[in-house]
């Protein structure tokens, strides 16, 4: 089934790391490990150079030619939405906006029918993107699916849709800690490495969700 999967010269996507952007596999090899075969990618991101991944372990996912993936929380980017206003096959998603597309939050972090847990700590890495002028940029990507934004955006635009985006991850942070509390995890079990921006965002929502 692996084998099949994945192809050199793929575009692909890593649903944790949507800031690298679509990166292109460039060279495939199989291994084995404990009577199981696997196979090693080198993959060429835009943002970051070549990375090497095991296709078991990473979970990547192949995009098409409009950037979209095969996932089931694949969603549009801002080339496709505006493919969409020319109608096509596309026409099922020209109902959603640019403001939309940027302000909205991963379904990884929003699926109610994935774990808790897992819920919890994808929301607690979105954190990552702090506002700062490199992060602003990667958070961009991650939001558009475009490796350029700025050729779609003005950084005016970018950062008034990062700040509406900031309150969104807020207010379903303090939903996920509600959550957390009623299942009687503790927070302080999923904080081990949080970035910065979590680990001083959460007490304050701590304090405002009870």
């Amino acid at each position: 089934m692996i084998e099949t999967t994945y192809k050199k010269g793929d575009h692909v996507r890593h649903p944790s790391r949507p800031e690298w952007g679509h990166g292109v596999i460039t060279k495939i090899e199989m291994v084995s490990h404990d009577r199981s075969s696997d196979l090693r990618m080198w993959i060429r991101f835009p943002s970051i150079g070549e990375k090497t991944f095991l296709a078991s372990a990473a979970g990547l996912e192949v995009v098409d030619d409009q950037g979209m993936s095969n996932s089931v929380h694949a969603r549009p980017t801002l080339d496709a939405l505006q493919l969409a206003r020319g109608g096509g096959w596309l026409g099922a998603i020209s109902k959603r906006t640019p403001e939309e597309l940027m302000t909205a939050l991963p379904g990884e972090a929003t699926d109610p029918f994935l774990p808790l847990r897992k819920r919890a700590d994808f929301t607690i890495r979105l954190y990552r993107f702090d506002g700062s002028a490199v992060k602003l940029i990667e958070w961009a990507v991650a939001q558009s699916g475009v490796e350029d934004p700025l050729s779609h955006l003005n950084r005016q635009e970018i950062e008034q849709f990062y700040r509406r985006w900031l309150v969104n991850l807020d207010n379903h942070m303090k939903k996920v800690l509600t959550d957390l509390r009623r299942e009687n995890i503790a927070i302080v079990s999923l904080l081990t490495g949080a970035p910065p921006l979590a680990a001083r965002t959460i007490p304050r929502l701590q304090r405002e969700s009870r």
